[in-house]
């Protein structure tokens, strides 16, 4: 795949998974409020943002072919794992930006921010250690 359409296709797929990370953790801030509340609707925004983003690389930007729930289920880890750092990098953002200005605004503008980092930290670790037998590498 050319780098200008993998580039466009990856920076899509972190858009639309921010916005479903952004949407859920306002759905889970609509039953309080306060630090507690904003735990773990960065949780639950975080967990369903890494399963539409995971489903979405593996078939269109690493062509991950592989099969079967073990294979699903190696994948998918070591894809957690590599989100580790880059989420703790978008968590730190995001409550910096909360704690510093106090605003919705100004929590998505730090949650922004933090995830573009990460995904441009994400898909060079991805590439390196979860899909590096795939198809996309094959194909270079």
């Amino acid at each position: 795949m050319i780098a200008k359409k993998l580039l466009l296709l990856y920076a899509s797929f972190a858009v639309l998974s921010t916005g479903v990370n952004l949407a859920v953790q306002r759905v889970v801030l609509i039953w309080g409020a306060g630090s507690g509340m904003l735990m773990l609707a960065m949780a639950c925004g975080t967990l369903c943002g890494l399963v539409v983003k995971y489903h979405l690389d593996r078939r269109w930007i690493f062509k991950d072919q592989g099969r079967g729930a073990a294979h699903h289920g190696r994948t998918f880890f070591l894809y957690s794992l590599m989100g580790v750092a880059t989420t703790a990098l978008f968590w730190i953002t995001e409550t910096v930006f909360w704690l510093t200005w106090g605003t919705d605004a100004a929590r998505e503008a730090g949650a922004i921010l933090g995830l573009a980092a990460g995904y441009a930290a994400k898909y060079q670790l991805d590439r390196k250690y979860v899909f590096s037998g795939s198809a996309m590498e094959t194909d270079r």
